[in-house]
């Protein structure tokens, strides 16, 4: 609940800035990717509205911090997967040996019934 309430009161005033960023920037811009062309202003009213630019700036830069950083922990993950595998294992090996102790409690208790010991 808290978590809801926290995210509300962060993406809701988030929302009215973004928005009033892009209303506030709605001028189209020329965009030229070619640094060697000569391209002058925007003569015949084409162009992108100012905000689209920076928004995919943005986009694209969020999405290349989350590769950097996906790359980054992959030497975690790897190791996290080691020992998930190794803990499997050794489970596997605990049940096994837990069988196989059980078996020969049934046996040793069998050998005293059989002599009565007990």
């Amino acid at each position: 609940m808290v978590k809801k309430i926290a995210g509300w009161l962060v993406l809701v005033p988030l929302s009215v800035v973004l928005i009033a960023f892009a209303l506030a920037n709605r001028q189209l811009i020329a965009l030229n990717l070619n640094p060697l062309s000569s391209a002058g202003p925007l003569d015949d009213g084409r162009g992108v509205p100012m905000f689209l630019v920076l928004y995919a700036m943005l986009l694209i830069g969020i999405l290349l911090g989350g590769a950097a950083t996906w790359f980054a922990q992959g030497v975690h993950r790897q190791r996290e997967r080691h020992w998930r595998r190794e803990a499997q294992q050794l489970g596997r090996e605990l049940d096994k040996l837990r069988r196989s102790q059980r078996e020969h409690r049934v046996e040793d208790s069998e050998i005293d019934d059989l002599l009565d010991v007990r």
